[in-house]
């Protein structure tokens, strides 16, 4: 019960700061000690809304309080149990904050005057002089496929229509494929200018492929029932595994390298400037002759 009233005093102490009971003038009032470390009532602000209830601002306090005492147990234990080496974070601290301080200013750089336009050509001419970096890892190709639900087809019309529409060899009418599919088709794809990767293709269409380049060479067109679906398959293009990929798949990889390599040559340069400008303005000196610098007995 003690423990629950001082709890709510605590509660009534926050409660009345926010109605500028405390003056600024005021001495710290503190709530709760651990180790030579002290929580101040002002590190309770904002814990408890407005408008909460006694309970919930009690329970809130209580669980600050106890998260606050636990992590000085860890720090205590820590500092007792690290080598003083470890516990001067001075060093560390500094670098972190440069590093941040850096990193804020090469951003706000790249932001302002990174050059984010890349030509085709450019690209075009990265591919060419970098084609050995392209190779596929994987068997790709470009399809357009259906799938039906020969339940809802009796009288196979629509099986049919589409069997015509994909396996001409001549023409691929996509435009007549996708408004029957979104009509008559369980799933339809029918972007033939995207490559995939055959075996996503085979995640959705169950064909049995034991050597893709025959079997590529092969079939132009596929069409196979299933489980009361029926599958057609129309192969427009295809790359083997270990060729080359074409640029159209690979552009906006090429574009993310040559912006980083502008990127990279900008930060550089203006390194290199800003090094030049501290020399001629001597801003900085060398002791060469520091016995620090050397551990010759």
């Amino acid at each position: 019960m003690k423990k629950v009233g001082v709890l709510i005093g605590i509660a009534f102490l926050i409660l009345l700061a926010g109605c500028d009971y405390f003056q600024k003038s005021s001495k710290e009032v503190v709530v709760a000690e651990c180790y030579g470390k002290y929580l101040y009532e002002s590190d309770l602000q904002g814990i408890v809304p407005e408008g909460a209830s006694i309970m919930d601002s009690i329970q809130r306090v209580s669980t600050f309080i106890d998260s606050w005492i636990k992590r000085q147990v860890l720090i205590h234990q820590a500092e007792n149990n690290l080598d003083k080496a470890k516990l001067d974070l001075k060093k560390q601290m500094e670098e972190y904050r440069n590093s941040l301080i850096i990193y804020e200013y090469e951003s706000q750089l790249i932001n302002q005057k990174l050059d984010t336009i890349v030509s085709e050509d450019e690209i075009a001419e990265y591919y060419e002089q970098n084609k050995e970096d392209f190779q596929l890892r994987n068997t790709m190709v470009r399809v357009a496929y259906v799938i039906l639900n020969e339940d809802e087809d009796k009288d196979n019309k629509q099986k049919a229509t589409f069997q015509k529409l994909l396996s001409d060899p001549d023409t691929l009418l996509l435009q007549n494929i996708d408004i029957l599919a979104n009509y008559y088709a369980v799933k339809s794809y029918v972007d033939v200018d995207q490559w995939m990767r055959l075996d996503d293709l085979t995640n959705i269409i169950p064909i049995e492929i034991f050597n893709a380049e025959s079997f590529l060479k092969k079939n132009k067109f596929v069409c196979f029932d299933m489980n009361e679906y029926t599958y057609m398959v129309r192969f427009v293009d295809y790359l083997l595994e270990e060729s080359t990929s074409p640029l159209e798949m690979v552009s906006d990889n090429i574009k993310s390298v040559i912006l980083a390599r502008r990127k990279q040559e900008m930060l550089e340069k203006m390194k290199t400037s800003l090094y030049e400008k501290a020399k001629r303005d001597r801003a900085f000196e060398v002791y060469v002759g520091s016995p620090t610098l050397y551990n010759a007995d």
